[in-house]
């Protein structure tokens, strides 16, 4: 497999390039800016673009989607279906532009918790974990889980934004992340812990959202 994490955008969010070495068929993860830089290292690569995935709707997350659809229109942009319809509100494109951001186009593909995302040799599971925003999903495969907002090393997302619910929070960190193998690679939405990167093992002993809530 292969991984490429980039830190873009005002807010310093993570994007990832994911790709399959055997078809070079790749998708790309919250595409907050760079669409230039994504571009470069897919030719490096060698890597076709099919997907590209919003782990949630929020413009530093999103931001970057539009720009990279243009330089691959026939990649599908993927979102889960209550997040591509609350931030395409009036009230919330409006606020993405307020906040200086390009809103995002509406999703090509729906997608639910337990579907398949797949690029070549490569299945990643979408689990749906409601609570940052009503929308957010996890990607869940080959030993790594791609957590945009909900949970961060050391840390988990908030809540007190438009459609944030820190009991929906709590029970998708829990119920759904904290379940998964302690191995498994945590790669977060954003560099605010003491690493990039943790595994969920790490999180249950160290994250205070864990620690307190994860009984």
């Amino acid at each position: 497999m292969i991984l490429k994490r980039f830190t873009v955008g005002p807010l310093q969010t993570f994007s990832y390039i994911i790709g399959c070495k055997t078809t070079k068929e790749a998708f790309l993860v919250d595409p907050a800016n760079g669409a230039k830089l994504f571009k470069k290292e897919l030719e490096k690569e060698g890597l076709t673009l099919k997907y590209i995935v919003a782990t949630h709707g929020h413009p530093d997350h999103t931001s970057g989607i539009k720009a990279i659809k243009k330089l691959y229109p026939e990649a599908k942009f993927v979102m889960h279906p209550a997040d591509d319809k609350f931030f395409r509100t009036k009230e919330a494109v409006q606020m993405f532009i307020n906040w200086g951001f390009e809103p995002s186009p509406p999703a090509d593909v729906h997608i639910n918790d337990g579907d398949i995302l797949e690029v070549g040799k490569l299945k990643f599971k979408c689990i749906h974990t409601p609570g940052h925003s009503p929308g957010s999903i996890c990607l869940y495969g080959h030993g790594y889980v791609i957590t945009g907002d909900t949970l961060f090393v050391g840390a988990a997302g908030r809540t007190d934004l438009p459609g944030g619910s820190f009991s929906h929070l709590i029970d998708s960190i829990c119920n759904k992340l904290a379940t998964l193998p302690d191995d498994t690679i945590v790669l977060p939405g954003h560099d605010y812990g003491d690493s990039p990167t943790s595994t969920i093992g790490e999180e249950k002993r160290s994250n205070i959202y864990m620690v307190e809530y994860c009984k």
